[in-house]
């Protein structure tokens, strides 16, 4: 296909999920189902299209003057691939591109300063119902922030400590253009293309099939190595879905002591058996939800409870820039409720002296510190600690790196938080409570 098909297909597909309200993913593999003479790589290039619209959507519509899927598209073409008029006139002459500009549209996509006077939630592209609560975490940077949230994100990796080193596997990975992560120590970072190109097939690559590597976010490995420092042989992930934070447990522990990984919903944990095989993990208990209470031995038994609650997702916007636009401040207050939940049932499997490590992928307050504020009226036999004290025992140097990314403030202090635009991770949040011996 030429650049002009692969226009109009984006387009095609925008309205389809606008119109159907379908996720990304699957109107992507209807319209690959129906059109198969589209090659590997017009695929990767339209879904590029189709999911830097929708980073961009509200900026992007701002300066178009509409969010039709026509106007993102050709103005993601315009400026987010940096592609210009001229290379856009280009494209609307191939056979099967969109019709030609109006004179609207081209006087629009040759305007460079659109975003002048735009509010912060059209230049940082975020929903404009969270104004108020990106200012109330980001203050004057709530705009930088937002837009770091629209970028695309790299494919971080984790080394596998009970199988490589780091260095081994960035030799192994060494074509895809793969480099050591910026925080973790274990983290590996392969870039991604702009524009049209595709990103790597890790899943392909040796090192991933022979566990070597484990794909995870560096915002998600720092979340791990965090609760890892704290030690103790009995530790339970009550949150574990596909197993990420339970292999690096496993890894950080060297396959020593008890971790029982369980998850209220099995079909978020269809992954884990193989995740564990291929990465070579002895030391992992699986429990899936059933009739009767799976963890009720384990009560009040727990060194370290890992809460790696459900929330929003605010912080994996890079990757599921479609979520953003889905969200909505009724689901805001159900995943709230929700970790208000699991917060409160984590505590009985805590034993006195133990540890609670609390983590979102949010980047939101309300989900955050406030659930934190709440849990300690509720649990004030718990207390909060330093996040990064276990860390500074453990690795030193990766606590120094990271005590930038510690805040304070009046209702809780201190916790720690990542961004893309602060840290280079998704959004993260974490937070360690310490049970009254």
């Amino acid at each position: 296909m030429k650049t002009g098909g692969r226009l109009d297909a984006a387009i095609e597909i925008l309205t389809d999920i606008e119109t159907n309200h379908r996720p990304v993913s699957e109107a992507l593999k209807d319209w690959g189902t129906k059109h198969r003479f589209a090659g590997s790589g017009d695929r990767a290039a339209i879904g590029n299209l189709v999911y830097d619209s929708l980073r961009k959507r509200s900026s992007i519509g701002w300066r178009m003057g509409a969010e039709s899927p026509r106007a993102l598209v050709l103005g993601t073409y315009v400026w987010t691939w940096g592609q210009g008029l001229a290379g856009l006139d280009a494209a609307l002459a191939e056979p099967h591109a969109p019709a030609p500009l109006s004179d609207d549209e081209r006087t629009r996509l040759g305007t460079d300063d659109g975003l002048a006077d735009a509010p912060d939630p059209v230049r940082g592209d975020y929903p404009a119902w969270l104004e108020t609560a990106f200012l109330r975490v980001f203050g004057d940077d709530a705009a930088a922030e937002g837009a770091a949230l629209a970028t695309r994100a790299p494919v971080d990796l984790r080394a596998n400590a009970l199988k490589s080193t780091r260095d081994k596997a960035l030799k192994a990975l060494e074509e895809t253009g793969a480099v050591a992560g910026r925080l973790s120590p274990v983290a590996i970072r392969v870039p991604v293309p702009g524009g049209p190109g595709r990103a790597p097939h890790i899943e392909s690559e040796p090192a991933y099939l022979k566990g070597h590597v484990e794909i995870q976010d560096e915002g998600s490995q720092i979340a791990a190595l965090v609760a890892a420092a704290f030690g103790g042989s009995q530790i339970l992930d009550l949150c574990a879905g596909g197993g990420g934070k339970t292999l690096a447990l496993a890894a950080a522990f060297d396959n020593k002591g008890q971790i029982y990984a369980y998850d209220d919903d099995k079909r978020r944990m269809k992954d884990i058996f193989d995740r564990l095989k291929r990465s070579g993990v002895h030391d992992v208990q699986v429990r899936t939800p059933g009739k009767t209470d799976v963890l009720a031995d384990l009560a009040g038994r727990m060194d370290l409870v890992l809460v790696d609650s459900p929330c929003t997702g605010t912080g994996t916007w890079r990757r599921r820039p479609d979520a953003k636009w889905r969200l909505t401040e009724a689901a805001l207050e159900a995943r709230m409720a929700e970790q208000d939940a699991v917060l409160d049932e984590a505590v009985r499997f805590v034993r006195p002296g133990g540890r609670l490590v609390y983590v979102t992928c949010s980047v939101l307050a309300d989900e955050n510190e406030d659930r934190i504020a709440d849990f300690l009226i509720r649990h004030p036999d718990f207390t909060l600690i330093e996040p990064l004290s276990g860390l500074a025992k453990t690795d030193p140097a990766t606590a120094a790196a990271l005590a930038r990314f510690v805040r304070r403030n009046e209702r809780v202090a201190p916790v720690l938080r990542l961004s893309p635009a602060t840290a280079g991770t998704d959004g993260f949040f974490v937070a360690v409570l310490e049970a009254a011996a």
